[in-house]
């Protein structure tokens, strides 16, 4: 039996957008995807896919075929996850997304180890700044921070972790501190393009007063990496979360700003959608990862331990 039933191959062959695409995931030539389409349209006997030299593209009966397949590879799954129960042993693959930074300093070294241990789950890292759809892209799970809207999903914190305002020493010492927000105006700023949030503006509260202030600055990036090195080296005020700028205030490289102020949390989540029966391979992973940040949970001073 093939490894991939013709239902999952034409699952694939859709969500990757291209026989060239699901010939690799599966591990064989083109010609033998297409030739694998050909046979299974034989064997209906209708086209299922409009193909071009450039796109592919669902027929009607093709669009009946993939949704509702869906359901039927999703009640399998389920079926086959009951009748293992909790002795099944982890295996398979599971899709994790998660921000370029965090990911390379906190995700990644936790996956070498968790590999270590459950040598039959591989698990496929994606890094990315921009937000993923776990339904829609096909994750089984992703690392957010702040709050998790879609009610899909089940979100389980790793750590807590609150964004501050930082400059070092020596921008501070050059061109004073701030003593509200209104100053920050006053001040070249240092910012990460995230998402489609309004771009440049920060979100500050102490007790019942708010403000957003629209800051500018001569340095934006969408890697939080270069932001902090510029902030490092004195050109202006960095928003950041605690987990990136903890060892460098412990160090006095750099000075928090405005500490009568917080902004909108960043607490860590690992997410993942909501199943009423959780494979073992995923089981394993959220208890894996829950266990791994324990002690940034429990850090006494709320800071993530960080």
């Amino acid at each position: 039996m093939d490894t991939y039933s013709d239902l999952a191959f034409f699952t694939l062959v859709i969500k990757l957008g291209t026989l060239a695409g699901a010939a690799q995931q599966m591990g064989v030539t083109p010609p033998s995807a297409s030739k694998r389409l050909a046979a299974l349209e034989a064997r209906l006997g209708v086209r299922l896919l409009n193909r071009t030299t450039r796109r592919i593209s669902l027929t009607p009966e093709g669009e009946i075929y993939v949704s509702e397949g869906a359901r039927v590879l999703a009640d399998m799954d389920e079926l086959e996850r009951k009748v293992a129960g909790a002795k099944a042993v982890p295996r398979g693959q599971i899709k994790l997304s998660a921000t370029l930074g965090f990911g390379r300093r906190h995700i990644a070294p936790a996956l070498s180890k968790f590999a270590r241990a459950y040598p039959e789950v591989e698990v496929q890292l994606s890094l990315t700044e921009r937000p993923v759809n776990l339904v829609e892209q096909s994750f089984d799970a992703s690392i957010r921070f702040g709050e998790i809207p879609d009610a899909r999903l089940t979100a389980r914190l790793l750590a807590p972790n609150k964004r501050i305002l930082c400059a070092a020493p020596s921008y501070l010492k050059r061109a004073g501190e701030p003593t509200q927000p209104g100053e920050l105006q006053r001040h070249p700023c240092l910012f990460i393009r995230e998402s489609d949030d309004t771009f440049g503006t920060w979100h500050l509260r102490s007790g019942a007063r708010r403000e957003s202030v629209k800051v500018r600055g001569p340095l934006s990036s969408n890697d939080g990496d270069c932001a902090l090195t510029w902030a490092l080296d004195g050109h202006g005020i960095l928003m950041r979360s605690m987990w990136d700028t903890a060892p460098y205030l412990r160090s006095g490289r750099l000075r928090l700003v405005l500490t009568d102020w917080s902004l909108p949390p960043a607490d860590i989540y690992l997410v993942f959608p909501s199943k009423a029966n959780m494979s073992a391979k995923t089981r394993v992973f959220v208890d894996f990862m829950l266990s791994r940040f324990e002690p940034q949970r429990s850090a006494a001073d709320g800071s993530g331990g960080w």
